[in-house]
């Protein structure tokens, strides 16, 4: 904690580092210990009892948040005829096919996620190099490639979130901002721990989750007692 600087160290005071806390005890308290002046991200980091190296035990998918993630979410539709008109009705900020690509294979990143109609990807294929490393390349996994795009980018703008672990067992995901009131970080919290729950895999043997800590940008992080949020989710 050496590095840090006196606002973040004056936090951490508050915090206990060996306890969970309650998940509304949690929300409060990493409201209190925001050290920025701007409205900062809240972040969820998820230890799982997974081992990624094995296929059979990836853990990823998305949920829609019930309060959203408290910021514009631009995206991108690759899609022609009807679909990309369905796509510019439902709200995308931007839509179309080979111009996009062009577009983006000359340095042009500017959006939050993309979406593809499953027709489009052989040309979307063509970008898997610099979409991947950014984690923006649409994957029917995630349910980023599908023809029900009216669907799609209605929960993404209200708040989508994707989820998958890391290489280390860890899924490190937004949930809000310091700026939500605690019920909704905590309602938000919640779903997504209660969505990893649900995308735990049959292979996962022992115990399934490890930790949840989350801290805001620059904050110290703060333990929250898993099954509080589990129950909290299904109340």
């Amino acid at each position: 904690m050496a590095d840090h600087g006196k606002r973040y160290l004056e936090a951490a005071k508050l915090v206990e580092r060996q306890r969970s806390y309650e998940p509304m005890e949690a929300m409060n308290l990493v409201k209190e210990t925001s050290t920025v002046k701007f409205d900062p991200s809240v972040e969820a980091h998820i230890r799982l009892g997974i081992d990624p190296r094995h296929a059979d035990q990836m853990v990823r998918g998305t949920v829609v948040l019930p309060h959203g993630v408290g910021k514009p979410v631009r995206v991108v539709v690759f899609a022609q005829g009807d679909k990309a008109q369905e796509a510019l009705r439902a709200g995308a900020d931007e839509v179309g096919g080979e111009d996009i690509v062009k577009r983006i294979e000359g340095g042009w990143l500017d959006f939050d996620i993309a979406l593809a109609a499953p027709d489009m990807m052989g040309m979307v294929g063509r970008l898997g190099r610099i979409l991947g490393r950014r984690g923006l390349m649409p994957n029917p996994k995630s349910g980023t490639i599908t023809f029900d795009l009216e669907r799609a980018i209605r929960e993404v703008k209200s708040g989508r979130v994707e989820f998958k672990v890391d290489k280390s067992g860890i899924i490190h995901a937004p949930f809000g901002r310091t700026s939500f009131e605690p019920d909704q970080l905590a309602d938000n919290l919640a779903s997504l721990v209660d969505a990893v729950n649900r995308a735990r895999p049959s292979a996962a043997k022992g115990h399934y989750f490890k930790g949840v800590t989350v801290a805001s940008t620059m904050g110290p992080g703060i333990r929250v007692d898993v099954p509080g949020l589990l129950a909290r989710a299904a109340a």
